[in-house]
C-alpha cells in the first residue's frame, strides 16, 4: 500500500524540518501526525486519534483549531521545542488537486513574537556565539523589539557574566564552541535555554559581512561601527541568517546595531548581580523585593524594559551620567508636568512589539488600532516636553515623530469593531475603498432580494411559516414544517429531511445564492488584500516608529526614576572622578520600602583613595552588616544609572566594577539576615 498524496506531502515537508514539531494546516485546524502527534498529545494533553494515510495502520494524529494555535505553540516553545508552521498557500475551493502548503515561519524560544507569552517588562534575547582562539564574538538580539547589540569577550567568566546579564532563552553557536570543553548541557540546565550548534557556513566572515551590509544598506561594516569587532561581526551575520530562516522574513524591525566593549559599562559579575538582587530576588526569583521592583514605576512595557537595561548596564562615563541625571532632575522638579506625562504614557501599548508583528506579517486589526491609539499620545507628550531645558530631554523630544500620516491611514481604513479573524470580512471601514463599498451594497441588496423571494413564495404557495434560512453546509434553503409539506409545489427541490421539517431549494433561490455568496467571498477576500496593503505600508515606516518608541521608552524610564526619587525622598548625588564615596544618612533602597514605618536607621559611608581605601564592618548577628555593605553598592549603582539616591547627601565617584558575595543566604526583603536564614 502507498501513502496518500496528502500524507506524502506532509512527510516531505517534515523531512525538511526534522528538529521541529510540524503544525500542518488542514482547513480550520493545524494537525500533527506520527511521532509529532504522539509527543504533542502527551505534552499538551490532547486527544490522540488516527487518520487514514494509505497504509494498513492509521497514522497517529492530533490537532488544534487554527484560531487558538498560538496558545499551543507557545506552550511547546516554552518546553524547549521548535515549531514549524505550514500554512495553506491557496484557497482550497480554487485549488486544482492538492492544496499547496508551505512553512511560513519557525517559532523557537528566542524568536517568538507572540505578545501573549512574552513578559512585558523583560526582553526575550537570543545570543549568537562565535568562538575562536579562546575569544568569543557575541551578538545579542531581541527580535520582538528589534534590539541588536554586539560585543567581544576574552574569557569564559566574561561570557557567563553576559549570559547572566541578558538571560537569553536561546543560544546559537559555531561548532568550535560546542567542542570547546564548555558543557552545553550544563549551560542549558543552569540558564534554562535552548542551544543549537550551527554549520560553519553560518559563521563565514565573508557571508556575515555581506549579510550585514545588505540588511543595513551600508557599503562597509565601518559604517556600522564594527571595524574593531570582527569576531562579533561574524557572530551577528550568523544571527541575521538564522533569524531570516526562522521568520521567513527580512526582519526589517532590526533597524540598527550597536557595539560595546566590556569596559563601556560598569562590570558586575554573575555572583554580584545575583547577591545584590538587582532585577530579581535570590530566593524566589521575583521582581518584588529587588532594586528594580523599587525603581520601576513605568507606565509602558517599553519603558520598563529600558529601565531594566539601565540597571543591567550602569554608565561609567561621567558626562553621560550627568546628562541623564539632569533629565531626571528636571522631571523631579516639575511635578505637574511629570504627572501629565505619566497620564499620556499610560495608554500607550507596546509599540516595539506591535511593530515587530507588523513587519513579520503577524499583526491583525486590533494590533493596528492599538498602534494608532498609542501614536496619538505622542503629540501631547511633545507639547509637554517642548519647554524642558535638559539636553537629554530636548534630544529625545526631537526624536519623537508625531506619525500623523500613519494614524490617518489606520483610522480611515480599519473598522474599530472588526473581528479577530482577518478573513471573515468587516475589517475595512465603508468609504475607504470603492470596490469594497460596491460589494457590500450587493451583499445588502442580496438580503433584500431574499426577503422579497420569501414573501413571494409565501403568497404563491399559501405556506404561512415558510422561511428562507442559511447554514454553511447547505447554503440558502426554504424550510417548511411537516404540517405544510403537502402544500409544497413541484418546482421545490428537496435538500434535506428533518424530524419536524423539510428543506428545499428552487432555481431562483440557487441563482440568488450564487450572487450573494459570490459577493461575500469576493468582499472578504478583497478586505483581506486591502488590509495586507495597509499593513505593508505601515511596515515601510518601521524606522520612524521604532525611533519614536525608543524615545517614549526613555521618557517613561526617567519619569519613573524621578517619581521614585520624589516619593521616597531621594537626593541628587554629586559625581566625581577622584575616588571619593561620601554618603550622609544613606539608606538601603529596598529594605526601607519593606518596613511598615520609618524605622530604617540611616548610615554614613566614607571611602577615598588616600587615607581610607577600605572599611572593615563588624557587629553581632542580625546587626545589619550585609544590609549596610550592599546599601553602599546599590547607592553607587543607582547614581550611575542617573537616578537620585536614598541619602541626605551623596558625593560619589564613578565605579568601573562592583564585586560582592556578601549575604548569599539572607532575605533582606523579608527581614531575614544571613544568620537567621542559616539557623532556620
Amino acid at each position: 500500500m502507498a501513502l496518500s498524496p496528502m500524507m506524502s506531502k506532509y512527510l516531505e515537508t517534515k523531512k525538511e524540518y526534522p528538529d521541529c514539531i510540524l503544525f500542518y494546516r488542514l482547513g480550520d485546524f493545524y494537525e500533527m501526525f506520527f511521532e509529532d502527534a504522539t509527543e504533542v498529545a502527551r505534552e499538551l494533553e490532547l486527544t490522540l486519534t488516527g487518520k487514514d494515510c494509505g497504509l494498513e495502520e492509521r497514522a497517529p494524529m492530533c490537532g488544534v483549531p487554527y484560531h487558538a494555535a498560538e496558545t499551543y505553540i507557545n506552550r511547546l516553545v516554552q518546553n524547549g521545542h521548535k515549531v514549524a508552521i505550514a500554512e495553506q498557500m491557496e484557497d482550497p475551493k480554487l485549488a486544482k488537486g492538492l492544496v499547496k502548503r508551505e512553512v511560513v515561519r519557525i517559532v523557537t524560544p528566542g524568536t517568538i513574537t507572540s505578545t501573549g507569552v512574552l513578559a512585558d517588562d523583560k526582553n526575550n534575547y537570543i545570543i549568537s556565539i562565535f568562538y575562536i582562539d579562546e575569544r568569543f564574538g557575541l551578538a545579542i538580539c531581541d527580535i520582538s523589539t528589534g534590539d541588536f547589540f554586539v560585543t567581544e569577550l576574552v574569557s569564559i567568566r566574561e561570557l557567563f557574566d553576559e549570559i547572566q546579564k541578558y538571560q537569553p532563552t536561546e543560544i546559537i553557536c559555531n561548532h568550535a564552541f560546542e567542542i570547546s570543553g564548555i558543557s552545553l548541557e550544563e549551560l542549558k540546565k543552569k540558564y534554562n535555554i535552548t542551544i543549537t550548534s550551527l554549520d560553519n557556513t553560518y559563521f563565514s566572515e565573508k557571508n556575515s559581512i555581506d549579510i550585514l551590509k545588505r540588511h543595513f544598506a551600508v557599503s562597509s561594516i565601518e559604517a556600522l561601527g564594527l571595524s574593531e569587532f570582527l569576531d562579533a561581526t561574524i557572530s551577528s551575520g550568523a544571527m541575521l541568517r538564522y533569524l531570516y530562516e526562522m521568520q521567513k522574513s527580512s526582519c526589517a524591525q532590526i533597524v540598527g546595531i550597536s557595539a560595546y566593549k566590556n569596559g563601556d559599562y560598569m562590570i558586575v559579575d554573575t555572583s554580584s548581580r545575583r547577591n545584590l538582587e538587582l532585577v530579581e530576588t535570590m530566593r524566589e526569583k521575583k521582581k518584588n523585593g529587588s532594586l528594580l521592583g523599587v525603581l520601576d514605576k513605568t507606565n509602558t512595557a517599553m519603558g520598563a524594559r529600558m529601565l531594566r537595561g539601565f540597571l543591567e548596564q550602569p554608565l561609567v562615563n561621567k558626562e553621560r551620567i550627568i546628562n541623564r541625571q539632569e533629565a531626571v532632575a528636571e522631571l523631579f522638579d516639575r511635578y505637574i508636568d511629570r504627572e501629565e506625562l505619566r497620564e499620556y504614557l499610560n495608554p500607550i501599548y507596546d509599540l516595539e512589539r506591535l511593530m515587530s508583528r507588523v513587519v513579520t506579517k503577524n499583526a491583525n486589526t486590533r494590533d493596528l488600532l492599538s498602534l494608532s491609539a498609542s501614536m496619538k499620545m505622542i503629540s501631547p507628550i511633545k507639547e509637554v516636553l517642548k519647554t524642558f531645558e535638559s539636553e537629554e530631554i530636548k534630544k529625545t523630544n526631537n526624536n519623537l515623530d508625531r506619525l500623523e500620516d500613519i494614524i490617518d491611514i489606520i483610522d480611515r481604513a480599519i473598522n474599530e469593531d472588526s473581528p479577530l479573524s482577518l478573513k471573515e470580512g468587516n475589517i475595512i471601514n465603508t468609504g475607504y475603498n470603492n470596490e469594497i463599498d460596491k460589494l457590500r451594497q450587493a451583499k445588502t441588496e442580496g438580503k433584500n432580494w431574499l426577503a422579497s423571494l420569501e414573501s413571494e413564495e409565501k403568497e404563491k404557495t399559501g405556506i404561512k411559516n415558510l422561511k428562507v434560512k442559511f447554514n454553511k453546509v447547505f447554503g440558502y434553503y426554504f424550510e417548511v414544517t411537516n404540517s405544510f409539506k403537502d402544500m409544497v409545489p413541484d418546482y421545490f427541490i428537496r435538500k434535506q429531511t428533518l424530524t419536524n421539517a423539510e428543506r428545499y431549494t428552487t432555481d431562483k433561490l440557487k441563482d440568488l445564492e450564487n450572487i450573494i455568496l459570490g459577493a461575500e467571498d469576493k468582499l472578504n477576500s478583497l478586505e483581506y488584500e486591502v488590509f495586507v496593503e495597509i499593513r505593508d505600508e505601515i511596515a515601510k515606516n518601521v524606522n520612524r516608529i521604532q525611533s519614536s518608541a525608543k524615545a517614549v521608552a526613555y521618557i517613561d524610564a526617567i519619569c519613573s526614576l524621578a517619581t521614585v526619587a520624589y516619593n521616597n525622598n531621594y537626593v541628587k548625588p554629586e559625581i566625581n572622578t577622584t575616588g571619593i564615596i561620601d554618603i550622609k544618612d544613606g539608606r538601603h533602597p529596598v529594605v526601607e520600602t519593606m518596613l511598615s514605618d520609618d524605622s530604617f536607621i540611616a548610615n554614613d559611608t566614607y571611602l577615598d583613595q588616600n587615607k581610607k581605601r577600605m572599611s572593615i564592618i563588624t557587629g553581632p548577628n542580625m546587626a545589619g552588616k550585609s544590609t549596610y555593605m550592599r546599601q553602599t553598592a546599590l547607592i553607587c549603582m543607582m547614581a550611575q544609572i542617573g537616578s537620585f539616591v536614598p541619602a541626605k547627601q551623596a558625593n560619589l565617584c564613578v565605579c568601573d566594577r562592583i564585586f560582592t558575595r556578601v549575604g548569599a543566604s539572607d532575605d533582606l526583603a523579608s527581614g531575614q539576615s544571613t544568620f537567621m536564614v542559616e539557623m532556620t
